[in-house]
């Protein structure tokens, strides 16, 4: 703290004495990088020739130190920049360069990932255990290249585990949820989903309203039955935020649903007898899966909309834009792992790189991983 203390009064120009009373009446932050952050220590080994028998004895560097040349906070910092910053390999390198003060070489960047990679893999399948077993939970996918084709999602209110596969398929979903699939899952309708029962799946809202819109701009008779679901899709969201925000509870929300499920029901049955392309298909694939679109007033912690899986897999979105997915295995495990790792602290409000820290040190030192797992 720097203090800024008048010297006298302004008024009778008498000067302040050390008992004068003080307060402060203004605070003014400034935070500053040092010239050179990163803490460079090098480690000398010594050799010393006796003066009596003229023997020379070498003192040793002890092993644990020569796991990397970068500590584990540094270590840490180049991975969450290369994951979750979005940046190049090369753009690491420089910021590591003339931000840090800690130049590295463009292999280093690598040996990082893969060591990070090494060091989220226990925390990795402990999470996925949990989000398992969990009773609800958000999924979806989205495509990622080169090596891995889809980038899949499952999220919990305090986890989100990811999972890079080559298929879009059954297969891919079980990896991720385990076969069988357990709890109850919020999806959007894409077929793969059909494969759990109705009773485990929960629809989202979101993607109805974009598909009534698509009716509302397809025209002709299609146009009213898409005014008519975007007016629905409103009022089940209004019903939804009041019982959100506690104005309601679940026994009156399940009652004040019979008659938005009365009216879903008619508005479908009358898309289905409407005979046009596009708008028929679509209401009779929703009522096919009826029972599902009012899961979140039955079952705790599933929501109206799959909203909670898209915040998750935005961050991986924009890595996917500038990276243009991974280019082996090894890199897919990569991006799993350090989503899986970043987004669930983020959702447990915990510190991203003290957790990232201690994971590399735990390897280095043969010791207990830290868990994403309160």
């Amino acid at each position: 703290m720097v203090r800024h203390e008048p010297s006298h009064c302004q008024n009778c120009q008498q000067r302040f004495s050390a008992s004068s009373p003080r307060e402060v009446v203004e605070r003014h932050q400034v935070s500053e990088l040092p010239a050179r952050a990163a803490k460079l220590t090098e480690h000398q080994a010594i050799a010393c020739e006796c003066l009596g028998c003229g023997r020379v004895t070498q003192g040793r560097i002890p092993e644990e130190l020569r796991h990397s040349v970068l500590g584990e906070r540094l270590s840490a910092t180049v991975s969450f920049l290369s994951a979750f910053v979005h940046g190049s390999r090369r753009a690491v390198e420089e910021v590591m360069a003339e931000v840090l003060g800690a130049p590295i070489a463009l292999g280093t960047v690598s040996a990082r990932e893969r060591e990070m990679s090494q060091a989220l893999a226990l925390p990795y399948r402990q999470a996925q255990g949990v989000v398992r077993e969990a009773q609800a939970k958000n999924v979806d996918e989205t495509g990622w290249k080169r090596a891995g084709r889809y980038l899949w999602v499952a999220a919990t209110g305090e986890l989100a585990v990811f999972h890079v596969d080559p298929c879009r398929n059954r297969d891919a979903m079980e990896v991720l949820l385990g076969q069988p699939v357990q709890g109850t899952i919020c999806t959007d309708r894409f077929g793969v989903y059909e494969k759990v029962p109705l009773e485990q799946r929960g629809i989202c809202w979101a993607h109805l309203k974009r598909d009534f819109q698509a009716c509302v701009e397809r025209a002709g008779p299609s146009e009213a039955i898409g005014q008519e679901g975007l007016k629905l899709c409103s009022s089940v969201m209004r019903l939804w935020y009041k019982f959100r925000q506690g104005q309601i509870g679940r026994e009156l929300l399940q009652r004040r649903a019979k008659r938005l499920k009365r009216w879903a029901h008619r508005l479908l049955k009358r898309g289905v007898e409407l005979k046009q392309k596009g708008t028929s298909g679509f209401c009779q694939g929703v009522l096919d899966l009826e029972a599902a679109l009012w899961r979140f007033c039955e079952v705790e912690g599933i929501e109206p909309t799959n909203n909670h899986a898209e915040r998750m897999l935005r961050p991986a979105v924009m890595w996917r834009k500038q990276s243009q997915g991974s280019h082996s295995l090894g890199g897919c495990r990569f991006v799993e792992r350090m989503l899986t790792a970043v987004q669930s602290l983020h959702l447990q409000g915990r510190s991203v790189m003290a957790f990232l820290s201690e994971a590399v040190r735990a390897l280095r030192y043969g010791l207990p991983p830290p868990s994403l797992v309160g």
